[in-house]
């Protein structure tokens, strides 16, 4: 048999014969009838000489189960590898079952879907009950309500996620998360006890019940509504009759002394929760109780406490901006609080000349503000401290003078200046020769006492001039018209030596210690040095006129030695470059 085969399969080849017929003259049978349209060429199935490949061939038909394998769902995704032929064999006839499934023992929890709970027991639910004929295994749906539809109560309103609420084991047993996650209405004390029908009275319509205690506690709200629909602002769940309500915290009224044991409808004479407010002011309610009559105001409570509304205590340096010291504490309110100027509900004057401009003996020339000067334990005792309070504080014979010595007009007004001058103009003796700095060398204690830092002059006194009387060189009280050079206070003892023939720069030999200790270095401090026999000449030898400067001495030889010039100028007038200052007749060699 095998060599006819070899034969036949030889002889198609030499003939020209297509390999693929003789393929298919060897098939061992037909295929089932799904695959038929495929039997006709064998590689669409198969690899020659490759059974490996047989199994990539199939998944790329089927793609479904291909997409199983590569993400491991599925019943196929959750097998350990294995060739598609190992359970699925071919070429068993049109008709065959190459799908074959054990059902008894089939383990559902390989696929998406494992039985659990009532799910198990086969003797109540089979797999067609699931599973419809001529329908793939996989394409049975995961979703509750596609088999419980009839046993949905709900008729869809809760959703078709029958898991949040049901489980397996009994489609009857339900358990459901009434937390605000799920809801926003999380049950707690008694609620949790209450069944399910006495709030959602619709099974069909568990949405959508509303959230008010009022809807199902109306029978039981003894205040008919007056106070609202929020039940849960006094009531708690754990007990309807028992009221947690802190006024404190929970409203903007604190109820202190007699207010606690006040009933509710005292003051919530009308519906809460409306446009109308309770009123939370004092004279709402004791508006009969003021003996006032309105006069101090509507803010009952500065006066006034919960405790006993006869029981008055006012605090007036604390509750005012006011405080009342020395005999204001004394003084009787209706003296300041007049019932006139309640009626004309004026504000009562906090300022001193308010209650006392008939005791302001100024006449309002030193301001209103009493207060600087006097204070509340005595009127007549003045406490005003000028150092203290101004920037110009009064010593000497300033402390002894009058107010109205200086401040000549409305103290508030008119700005007085600060300097000497201004007062002391008439005292002044120099006329202003020394500036307006009096207080340069007068004092406050004696104006004519004064003292002169005359080193802050443009003459400071050294040497034997600080003993010199005042009166030796100012001549006049004007002070500045004296001269400051020596000549002309020493022209006298110029005279008697040099006769203005070294000029009128006494400074610069002789000092202010001793007028005849004298000091002066012709060679360092002129342009001419002494050497030779100029050393031994007196002064008077070259100075001999009587000049301002001293300097105007000429330099040159001949300025001198005119009539010791042999040469009668004809060698011109520069001698040095001959002659020698040791003596004129030895010349240069």
């Amino acid at each position: 048999m095998l060599l006819r085969i070899a034969l036949l399969t030889l002889s198609l080849s030499v003939s020209g014969i297509a390999l693929g017929a003789g393929e298919t003259a060897l098939m061992p049978g037909e295929v089932i009838q799904g695959h038929a349209k495929l039997e006709a060429d064998c590689k669409e199935c198969h690899v020659r000489f490759d059974k490996e490949a047989q199994t990539t061939l199939c998944s790329d038909c089927h793609k479904d189960v291909k997409a199983d394998v590569l993400k491991h769902e599925g019943f196929h995704g959750r097998l350990e590898e294995k060739e598609c032929r190992a359970c699925h064999t071919e070429h068993k006839g049109r008709n065959a079952n190459i799908a074959v499934l054990d059902t008894k023992n089939f383990d559902h929890a390989k696929t998406d879907f494992p039985l659990l709970g009532a799910h198990q027991k086969q003797e109540k639910i089979k797999c067609k009950d699931c599973h419809e004929a001529k329908k793939k295994y996989r394409d049975a749906p995961s979703a509750c309500n596609a088999c419980h539809r009839k046993d949905d109560k709900h008729k869809g309103s809760l959703g078709a996620d029958c898991k949040s609420c049901h489980n397996e084991r009994s489609w009857k047993e339900t358990k459901f998360d009434h937390s605000l996650e799920k809801t926003r209405f999380a049950l707690s004390g008694k609620h949790v006890d209450v069944k399910c029908s006495k709030c959602h009275v619709d099974s069909t319509h568990y949405k959508g019940v509303s959230h008010e205690c009022v809807v199902c506690h109306r029978k039981d709200d003894k205040h008919k509504g007056q106070y609202g629909k929020k039940c849960e602002t006094c009531h708690t769940e754990k007990d309807w009759k028992k009221i947690q309500f802190d006024h404190d915290t929970q409203t903007k009224f604190r109820l202190l002394g007699k207010h606690e044991l006040a009933k509710c409808v005292s003051c919530h004479k009308t519906p809460l929760f409306t446009k109308e407010k309770t009123p939370t002011t004092c004279i709402a309610c004791h508006r009969k109780d003021d003996v006032h009559k309105g006069g101090l105001g509507e803010k009952c409570a500065t006066c006034h406490n919960e405790e006993k509304w006869k029981s008055a205590k006012f605090d007036h340096d604390k509750d005012t901006k006011f405080p009342l010291s020395g005999k204001h504490a004394t003084t009787k309110c209706d003296a300041c609080h007049k019932p006139e100027l309640r009626a004309a509900a004026e504000k009562l004057a906090t300022t001193c000349i308010g209650c006392h401009k008939k005791d302001d003996k100024h006449k309002e020339s030193f301001g209103t503000k009493c207060e600087s000067c006097h204070k509340e334990k005595d009127w007549k005792e003045i406490r005003f401290d000028h150092g203290r309070d101004t920037k110009y504080a009064l010593k000497g014979k300033h402390e002894k003078v009058k107010c109205i010595a200086c401040h000549t007009d409305k103290l508030y007004e008119q700005k007085l200046a600060q300097d000497c001058i201004s007062c002391h103009k008439k005292d002044d003796v120099h006329k202003e020769k020394l500036g307006k700095r009096c207080e340069s060398c007068h004092n406050e204690k004696d104006w004519k006492d004064a003292k002169i830092d005359h080193g802050r002059a443009r003459f400071p006194l050294l040497g034997m001039h600080v003993k010199v009387e005042c009166k030796k060189c100012h001549q006049t009280q004007l002070f500045r018209d004296t001269p400051s050079d020596c000549v002309s206070c020493h022209k006298k003892d110029d005279d008697k030596v040099h006769k203005r023939r070294l000029g009128n720069k006494c400074e610069s030999c002789h000092n202010a210690r001793s007028w005849k200790a004298w000091d002066f270095d012709h060679d360092k401090r002129t342009k001419f040095m002494l050497d030779g026999g100029h050393k031994k000449l007196d002064c008077y030898a070259c100075h001999k006129k009587e000049v301002d400067d001293r300097f105007a001495v000429p330099r040159s030889c001949v300025g001198c030695h005119e009539d010791d010039d042999v040469h009668q100028g004809r060698f011109g007038q520069q001698c040095e470059r001959c002659h020698v200052t040791s003596k004129f007749r030895t010349l240069r060699k």
